[in-house]
């Protein structure tokens, strides 16, 4: 069972994948939503958006992905999900050894972008940036997204 979507997740997520505007990874690495990250056995957190490898996507009927697979995780806070995304999840991650996570949350409408890298001598998250207005970072690859959801909310 999914926690409501505010509109705010949703255009969050829209500029993320938008193939002009937000993430644009090498040929290797593909950008996904709505699918899950197989941690265990009973543990599959479903990221708002994921950066996996290419090599990964092996059938249309592929639903989750293993974590040496997913480069980046993206989690949008919405007001249900805040304890999860900010603690919970993040441990899950660094534990698996996913190397890059980006917790994006809603500050006076607009969206804060806080990226962490694991330090993989403590398999922990260390924040590396919180971005406002623009998301401007490397992740293996180039970042440079302009953070106004004007386009996507008519303003």
């Amino acid at each position: 069972m999914r926690s409501p979507q505010t509109a705010f997740h949703m255009f969050v997520i829209n500029l993320m994948i938008d193939k002009q505007r937000g993430i644009r990874p090498p040929a290797h690495l593909r950008v996904v939503r709505e699918m899950t990250v197989t941690l265990g056995m009973r543990q599959r957190p479903e990221p708002d958006i994921m950066v996996v490898a290419s090599s990964a996507l092996t059938s249309l009927r592929t639903t989750s992905f293993k974590p040496e697979d997913v480069h980046l995780v993206v989690e949008v806070v919405s007001p249900e999900s805040l304890e999860r995304d900010r603690t919970t999840k993040p441990i899950e991650y660094s534990d698996a050894g996913i190397r890059h996570l980006w917790r994006v949350e809603q500050e006076d409408d607009r969206p804060v972008v806080y990226t962490f890298e694991l330090e993989p001598a403590v398999k922990a998250y260390v924040p590396t940036g919180i971005h406002r207005g623009r998301l401007k970072t490397d992740v293996g690859f180039e970042v440079d997204i302009d953070l106004d959801l004007g386009e996507f909310i008519g303003s």
